[in-house]
């Protein structure tokens, strides 16, 4: 009851930050179609598209996933004195990022996938590994909740909110590798 609250929350959130009317949902820039096509695709194209070593990534490629009004948000923890954290777009949190990316290697794998799926909409419960290096251990951990939309033909992502593994705060069992609880 809890995951589905949150994504029911989730889905609100991101459907509040849409534009209205129907010819403002979608970015006119075009996708790779083997990157939306499945669910597969769009979650490994994510995936690649923000990795790889210092230096520019694939923008294009990335700004290409999402829905027009689409929301990113890290929902770690913070202060009580701190204001609630920030919904970015994708160019928000390009602009973010990329300064970073330019100087450091950042490479993010999937580990593990959950997928509720009905009708025209997905939910993807993605545990993520961030590495500075393919095959070192993971310097950070967590798990990517990502809203998916069907629309003309291919699949868009509404959002992604994530949040860390910390001490208080351990991954459960059934979203790591080889619990069972996966793809």
């Amino acid at each position: 009851m809890i995951r589905r609250l949150g994504f029911t929350t989730a889905l609100a959130l991101a459907l509040l930050a849409a534009p209205t009317g129907s010819a403002g949902q979608v970015h006119s820039m075009t996708a790779n179609p083997f990157d939306v096509e499945t669910i597969d695709g769009i979650i490994q194209a994510l995936y690649a598209s923000i990795s790889g070593p210092a230096g520019p990534r694939d923008w294009h490629r990335f700004h290409s996933l999402f829905l027009r009004g689409a929301i990113l948000m890290n929902a770690g923890p913070r202060s009580d004195s701190m204001p609630p954290p920030p919904f970015l777009s994708p160019e928000g949190y390009r602009e973010r990022v990329a300064p970073y990316f330019l100087e450091n290697a950042f490479y993010e794998v999937e580990a593990t996938r959950r997928v509720e799926r009905f009708g025209t909409i997905a939910h993807v419960w993605s545990t993520y590994l961030s590495r500075r290096a393919p095959g070192e251990e993971p310097f950070s951990r967590g798990i990517n909740s990502i809203q998916l939309v069907w629309h003309q033909g291919r699949w868009w992502v509404g959002s992604i909110i994530w949040d860390s593994e910390r001490p208080a705060t351990p991954l459960p069992a059934a979203y790591l590798p080889d619990s069972g609880g996966g793809r």
